[in-house]
């Protein structure tokens, strides 16, 4: 699903090469050490905390009887260490930072001997704990928790988080006169009073939605109580018969795709001649608790009328965003059961994970009190709070999304950066008790691998009757879904399929506008059948590279499956369906 994540910096994106394990240049997403998280860890940790992942409980007292049993391997550790840590006192150690280790590129890190000295302790203990855990051979589970637990903690110990030792905080303090400081902690004391309580990454005022973000022209043609469906202003003088329906995740708001003018992909369907609906889901509240799969199924159900019904035709393309695309491939499977799938004329996943353990992700650390306890949390409340979702993905990369903005925020006493991608990124919504119920339970079966296990609208689904065109896209970085994941739709729905891997992470992988720098995709002449290839790796090695965006590839797709032209519409709306407000309508809005 598409949440609140840790973002790249903008504009960087990395080589075709990622998606094989090279590393890039989009830090936040890559790295041999990369795991997906699961959709079950995800929403779990949402609602009973991320310090559960952070200590390792039984885990940790697994490596400890694990180590106790090999007191080789202990004294061995022990003594490389004390053998190093001397080196490093008489000045003789070779050790040095990682050259793209942002923390330690100033000068003085490597130029005065206390500071060098302290980067090296910092880096041995931690490859010293590290080895550790690789002798003490732990299970999966157990490795990843244990892991997890002695990353969070090396990454807080770094000589670069402490305001007495870090040389960009005392120079910043030198050159303000100490109104750095003051500012840092007040800068702290605030992101301390709220949820989400993590470091600022983008200051609240730093954009205006409708001027800056989701400002492509349109209107809201239908309100319910769940969605504003919002109809986009043609930009060209004919446009497709068929209109494209987009359906967004159910825990953000929707502009990711409509982001900023020439990062919008809502602008770039509508300048390329698609006639693009868009749903923004209402921001519930504890009253809306029982609103679940079937409610949101609905929903696109609803919206599929409405577009058909102010464009007068009998079909709708569908586009979905991680759970919006969930909820699409449930809905389209509801359809195939019922006799009406030729209602879509052809669907499109981005970052859609249907197989849950497709990846071996860290969430299939999940069991079932687990699971309990999170939806009787979120049932207690009546929701699930995405600021607490925001709180869970700073700490799964605190190097990058905790400790790099405290330096900057705290020590130094800086604004952060303005990045329309880290607005949205906080600008979080709630998620439903009912449908947090739902999709833990999905994931705790992985429900939709079995034909019949899951069920929308009183249907019981089987994916593999789906027989639609599908575009599936997923990003070659992507740690929330893992590329190999979305791959695995190709194999689980009926059809041909043209899978698409983009060369950057979660969000930057959606937002790739044709322009941006070194980006490019890769993809295969042919489509992808269930059946063959069915390992993704098998697909990688066969797959084409595309230099530029996949969005033109994209557009190019949908218009061989949305009709003939027509002259463009001269208003919004249309038989009993009139613009209510302008886009982007009113529920966006609410916080």
């Amino acid at each position: 699903m598409l949440l609140p994540v840790p973002v790249p910096r903008e504009g960087e994106h990395v080589t075709a090469q990622s998606a094989a394990g090279s590393t890039a240049d989009d830090r936040p997403d890559d790295g041999d050490d990369v795991v997906a998280a699961g959709l079950d860890m995800l929403l779990t940790d949402a609602a009973l905390g991320p310090l559960r992942r952070m200590l390792p409980g039984a885990s940790g007292l697994k490596l400890a009887a694990a180590l106790a049993t090999k007191p080789a391997s202990l004294v061995r550790r022990g003594v490389s260490l004390a053998t190093e840590l001397g080196r490093i006192g008489l000045g003789r150690s070779e050790i040095a930072p990682d050259a793209e280790d942002r923390r330690f590129t100033d000068p003085a890190w490597t130029g005065n001997g206390l500071l060098r000295r302290l980067v090296q302790t910092h880096i041995a203990a931690t490859g010293a704990a590290t080895d550790l855990v690789d002798d003490a051979d732990l299970d999966r589970v157990d490795d990843e928790r244990v892991r997890f637990a002695v990353a969070n903690i090396s990454d807080a110990l770094a000589p670069s988080n402490n305001p007495l030792l870090n040389p960009v905080a005392w120079r910043a303090a030198l050159d303000t006169r100490g109104r750095s400081a003051v500012e840092g902690l007040r800068r702290l004391a605030d992101d301390l009073s709220s949820p989400p309580r993590v470091p600022s990454m983008v200051e609240p005022d730093a954009f205006e939605i409708g001027e800056d973000l989701a400002a492509t022209p349109g209107a809201v043609v239908l309100r319910t109580p769940v969605f504003e469906l919002i109809q986009y202003l043609p930009q060209t003088r004919e446009v497709r018969d068929v209109p494209v329906l987009i359906v967004p995740p159910m825990i953000n708001k929707y502009y990711l795709a409509d982001l900023a003018p020439g990062r919008s992909i809502v602008e770039h369907l509508v300048q390329g001649g698609q006639q693009v609906f868009l749903i923004s889901w209402r921001n519930p509240e504890a009253e809306h608790a029982e609103w679940d799969l079937d409610t949101y199924g609905q929903a696109v159900l609803d919206a599929m009328d409405a577009c058909e019904r102010i464009t007068r035709v009998t079909r709708t393309a569908l586009m979905g965003f991680c759970s919006g695309g969930l909820i699409t491939a449930m809905l389209l499977a509801h359809l195939a059961a019922i006799g009406l799938q030729d209602r879509v004329a052809a669907v499109a996943f981005a970052a859609t994970v249907l197989d849950q353990d497709g990846a071996g992700t860290t969430g299939a650390t999940l069991d079932e009190a687990t699971a309990r306890a999170a939806t009787e949390a979120s049932a207690a409340k009546g929701y699930l709070d995405g600021r607490t979702l925001t709180e869970v993905f700073a700490w799964l990369r605190p190097g990058d999304l905790i400790w790099s903005h405290w330096v900057g925020n705290y020590l130094q006493g800086k604004p952060p950066k303005p990045s329309h991608i880290r607005y949205w990124n906080t600008d979080t919504a709630r998620m439903t008790a009912g449908l947090h119920r739902d999709l833990i339970g999905i994931a705790l079966t992985n429900a939709l691998l079995t034909p019949g296990a899951a069920v929308m609208l009183g249907t019981p689904l089987d994916l593999s009757k789906i027989d639609r065109d599908a575009y599936v896209v997923a990003g070659g970085t992507d740690r929330l879904c893992a590329w190999q994941s979305c791959y695995r739709t190709t194999q689980l729905i009926g059809g041909k399929s043209r899978f698409v891997l983009s060369t950057s992470g979660h969000i930057a992988s959606m937002v790739n506008p044709p322009g941006t720098a070194d980006t490019s995709f890769r993809v295969t002449a042919d489509p992808v059948t269930p059946g063959g290839p069915a390992d993704a790796q098998t697909w990688l090695e066969t797959a084409g590279t595309e230099d530029g965006s996949w969005w033109p590839d994209l557009l190019g797709w949908l218009g061989e499956r949305s009709g003939g032209l027509r002259d463009a519409p001269p208003g919004l709306g249309g038989r009993g369906l009139h613009a209510v407000h302008p886009a982007p309508g009113e529920y966006v809005y609410a916080r």
